[in-house]
């Protein structure tokens, strides 16, 4: 099926590129924040059993995960806020203008010697400038299989310098997508600089805008401009399993 836009492009609704990491009980599952692997298990009740391999009519199952740890997910500012906001129904729209980009993070060396591996304005802002953005993902090089099953606990991942959230304002972004398991310093000491700069916390607090962590984009997934399709689950939370999905554009000038 063609969908059409209102300047003539269109996209095709079989062409959607899923950028999830599926949720599953197991060590392959990515990790993040110190948390175990997820759990899928039967009920067991009163004699009963929700597993149909064990006799049970069903199979009937608990599910225990870590939205944030556990893989793709989509947050809002209640993340860093004493008041309660939930993420259920910022994802107002069916689709949104969306740019992918591809960067490889620059290294920082620190006075202990450690290593950081940051994303910049500058980086970023070499091949977006100037644009009008609703949704931008950032796909971090290398780009492996890898980042579906990560142990990222204790390791300092990717994350971006603050001064990226003005680049993001500039360009209206509302979603930010990444692939990282956070948009900040997994040791920060409860700075969370990204974080507060994208929300204007506790200033102005901006409660329309959304990050989404821990995503993955496949290699077959060209840098440019796409239709996002972000799906979240309804979870009154802070934060909820996603899957953002793309579609590429197809130019009106194109033979449909």
């Amino acid at each position: 099926m063609q969908l059409f836009l209102a300047n003539g492009d269109y996209i095709l609704t079989h062409e959607g590129i899923d950028c999830s990491i599926e949720l599953s009980a197991d060590s392959n599952n990515p990790t993040a924040w110190y948390v175990n692997a997820p759990t899928i298990e039967p009920v067991r009740t009163n004699g009963w059993v929700g597993a149909v391999a064990e006799g049970g009519s069903v199979n009937f199952r608990d599910i225990s995960f870590n939205p944030h740890g556990h893989g793709t997910h989509t947050e809002c500012l209640g993340h860093i806020t004493s008041t309660v906001h939930s993420v259920n129904g910022l994802v107002s729209k069916l689709f949104y203008e969306a740019e992918l980009v591809s960067v490889t993070p620059e290294e920082r060396t620190n006075a202990d010697g450690s290593v950081d591996r940051v994303v910049t304005k500058e980086q970023l802002a070499a091949t977006i400038s100037g644009k009008n953005i609703e949704a931008l993902l950032v796909r971090t090089l290398p780009n492996t299989d890898a980042k579906k099953h990560m142990q990222y606990s204790d390791t300092n991942p990717v994350y971006y310098d603050v001064d990226v959230v003005s680049l993001l304002n500039e360009l209206g972004v509302i979603h930010f997508l990444t692939d990282t398991p956070s948009v900040d310093r997994e040791s920060d000491n409860g700075e969370l600089a990204f974080h507060h700069a994208f929300w204007n916390v506790p200033q102005e607090e901006n409660s329309k805008r959304t990050i989404t962590e821990m995503i993955f984009v496949p290699e077959t997934c060209e840098d440019g401009t796409y239709l996002l399709n972000l799906q979240t689950a309804s979870f009154q939370n802070d934060a909820t399993p996603s899957r953002p999905v793309l579609y590429p554009l197809h130019g009106n000038e194109e033979e449909q």
